[in-house]
């Protein structure tokens, strides 16, 4: 059942579609000879290892884990042998330990693997947990960390805006497990005893709207076409960060430092729900995911289903490699929210959903100029902040400023450096406000 849009959110940008792996069926990528497996690909505590150099491993099995409530288990994504544990830079500047395994080829699952039954709550939030699973694409929050919301839920949002260039990871899910979306949610909404689920995806994407909307029809049970309703929602960047579907979705307003469930809401990922069923099904966790290789610098633009730790060298060789190398850049994620990359040597994580290469041109930033007053910042910033004075307040190393002006709300969307006429590095300063207003709390 298609639904109306509730509300538009305030602000935000168009951006450039750029979406030529729409198109483009899943393939799978050959086992990498290694993987590259972080103890911490969540919010929350890093995993402790539960495996030791030279012991064999086997794809599912849990070889890294916590006992802290937010925090997620690691599991093995292909067999074979921990060459070693240590330490390694990830993109965002931690150092944190990881494992390198050896592939053995034999691709051995571990043996008690099979369908996982669920009947109460309490066994649907442990399901969540033994998957692995964390928010897909986003800050890896845990999974089942939101299933054990305390508030009282009645509506499941489904984010399935992919508002990014270039991304099509989602999308390709919504049109590839879309029968195992619609289960997904259904599970999760009867042992939650949610009444209400929607499913929030741009207008620029009517196959999987279409799609989603049979699925729903096809479900068995008279009334999932009334529970379960696919919104279209105009195609507006970021309409897929989580404030702003909700707001499109059902029209409530999450309040700064406050999670959906105050509102009622429970939001997940379009492929979060599809791998969580699809974890239910089978009893196999979160080893490997789909990720958009693209830009204007990939020789061949693929949709890949990777194994979780593969470096990102093996990915683009298996692209073609890249047009040219000099000055280029390699990005995990998209370019409005992605973090480019100082070494190809370095693994995709749980929460990567793409690769965006770009070239020199198109990478190279343009001179800095002095603020000319526009306020089109101020326009364009869908929580309704004052970069201008964020900017001021940094400059001053003034934490009591940067805390009046709520830097800490900024979700770093980039909505207020890609209207910027003088190319100021708005989000750069965002996140340098946000050290220094934690430092001085």
């Amino acid at each position: 059942m298609l639904a109306q849009i509730m509300e538009k959110f305030k602000g935000g940008v168009s951006v450039p579609h750029h979406k030529p792996t729409a198109t483009m069926a899943t393939v799978p990528l050959p086992a990498p000879k290694l993987v590259v497996i972080p103890l911490q690909q969540h919010i929350g505590a890093p995993c402790q290892p539960l495996v030791k150099a030279k012991e064999l491993v086997q794809v599912g099995q849990v070889i890294a884990d916590s006992s802290a409530f937010v925090s997620a288990p690691i599991h093995a994504p292909i067999s074979g042998k921990i060459k070693h544990i240590k330490p390694i830079l990830l993109a965002n500047g931690k150092r944190i330990d990881a494992f390198t395994i050896e592939n053995d080829g034999n691709d051995t699952p571990v043996a008690e693997m099979g369908p996982v039954t669920i009947t109460n709550k309490k066994e649907l939030i442990q399901a969540a947990r033994d998957s692995g699973l964390v928010g897909i694409g986003g800050a890896g929050f845990p999974l089942h960390v939101k299933l054990a919301a305390k508030e009282p839920l009645d509506t499941l949002v489904i984010n399935g805006a992919e508002c990014e260039p270039y991304i099509t990871s989602d999308y390709r899910e919504a049109i590839e497990n879309t029968d195992r979306i619609i289960t997904g949610m259904l599970t999760v909404m009867d042992q939650l005893q949610i009444k209400t689920g929607i499913i929030g995806i741009e207008d620029n994407k009517p196959q999987a709207i279409t799609a989603l909307a049979e699925a729903v029809n096809r479900q068995p049970g008279p009334n999932t076409h009334q529970r379960i309703k696919v919104m279209k929602l105009p195609t507006r960047y970021p309409q897929g960060a989580e404030k702003m579907l909700i707001y499109a979705t059902t029209g409530r307003k999450v309040a700064p430092g406050e999670l959906p469930a105050s509102v009622g809401c429970l939001i997940l990922n379009i492929s979060t729900i599809s791998l969580f069923q699809h974890y239910l099904d089978t009893g196999m966790p979160l080893t490997e995911k789909r990720i958009t290789v693209d830009g204007n610098n990939i020789v061949e633009s693929k949709n890949l289903r990777v194994p979780i730790g593969t470096p990102i060298e093996d990915i683009l060789t298996f692209c073609g490699g890249l047009k040219e190398t000099a000055g280029a850049k390699i990005i995990l994620g998209g370019p409005m929210m992605g973090i480019a990359q100082f070494d190809l040597t370095l693994p995709i994580t749980k929460q990567t959903n793409a690769i965006t290469c770009l070239s020199a041109k198109t990478a190279t930033q343009p001179q800095e100029m002095p603020c000319i007053r526009c306020g089109r910042c101020t326009r364009g910033c869908p929580m309704n902040l004052l970069p201008l004075e964020i900017e001021r307040a940094l400059k001053n190393k003034d934490a009591q400023s940067l805390k009046e002006h709520h830097v800490a709300a900024c979700m770093e969307c980039g909505c207020c450096a890609f209207v910027c006429p003088s190319n100021r590095r708005l989000v750069q300063y965002m996140r340098e406000g946000k050290v220094i207003e934690r430092g001085a709390r």
